[in-house]
């Protein structure tokens, strides 16, 4: 089978690949780019384990083609921290105990951040709803809302802080 080169950004790096045409991004990403915080679940777009961001929208990796990023930007979650800061949802996440063995964690956070990009300030209800295709078979979600929770209101505290 025939390659096709591909241009994209990854967390913020240009980058160029040979691609077959029906391979998927998380491959490319795990396997090629040693980028293995996403992680393979389910390879059926079921679990949410392998969730990045294209052009700054949560996506499935297992189920995205990686010749459709030819162009694009990708944020895994490696690339959610900036330099040795983690990212607010990163923090939330440890500080309220929602991480327990870490397969789902990264997926989990990009869609938190993805929920809060859309609604800085959503409900218990909203959270369950917007995070309800991202599996975890260890928390119980519990803790998971609570983070998502939290990062919400220190995100409204910075803003109320810089208005004043």
């Amino acid at each position: 089978m025939k390659k096709i080169p591909i241009e994209f950004s990854i967390n913020g790096q240009k980058r160029e690949a040979l691609v077959n045409i029906n391979d998927l991004l998380i491959n490319i990403l795990r396997d090629d780019l040693y980028l293995t915080g996403t992680k393979y679940g389910c390879g059926i777009g079921e679990c949410g384990a392998c969730t990045v961001f294209l052009d700054n929208e949560p996506v499935l990796s297992c189920l995205t083609l990686a010749a459709a990023v030819d162009g694009k930007e990708i944020t895994t979650i490696e690339g959610l921290a900036k330099g040795n800061e983690l990212h607010p949802m990163q923090i939330a996440f440890l500080k309220n105990a929602a991480v327990q063995c870490g397969f789902c964690t990264p997926g989990m956070i990009l869609t938190a951040v993805a929920l809060l990009k859309e609604n800085p300030g959503p409900t218990e209800e909203e959270i369950k709803d917007y995070m309800r295709g991202n599996l975890c078979r260890c928390t119980g979600y519990v803790q998971i809302i609570k983070a998502i929770k939290a990062c919400a209101t220190e995100a409204k505290k910075t803003i109320d802080q810089l208005a004043n």
